[in-house]
């Protein structure tokens, strides 16, 4: 026959163990782990879309994607990561968001490549 041993704890050293804990379980820490502050949440940059949007609304005449992407550049809203082809990329993104989204659509198709504000 095996024989468990009694294992007692005082009240004294189960109140110094659970000191600061919720329920059993520890506190939490208001500091990251590694004991650096918090990050600040980062500014909301504009996506593409949103970048040729705005740049669109401001011009008075339609642009094709590369003029977007040059003006988009130009004035800090959006750049590329590193692509090779955003203006292709953003020629799609324009003509999907008209196929979805219809009249709906922040972007009208004009011409050829060309495209302009809905409103």
């Amino acid at each position: 026959m095996t024989t468990k041993k009694k294992t007692s704890t005082t009240a004294a050293t189960k109140k110094a163990s659970t000191e600061g804990t919720t329920k059993g379980r520890p506190a939490k820490s208001t500091k990251p782990a590694d004991g650096k502050p918090a990050k600040q949440p980062a500014i909301k940059r504009l996506s593409a879309l949103d970048a040729a949007a705005k740049v669109l609304a401001e011009s008075k005449e339609p642009l094709n994607a590369k003029q977007m992407i040059d003006a988009m550049t130009e004035k800090k809203y959006w750049s590329s990561p590193g692509g090779k082809t955003p203006h292709a990329t953003l020629y799609s993104a324009i003509l999907r968001e008209i196929n979805t989204k219809g009249k709906d659509a922040r972007f009208k198709k004009i011409e050829r490549g060309k495209f302009t504000t809905n409103g």
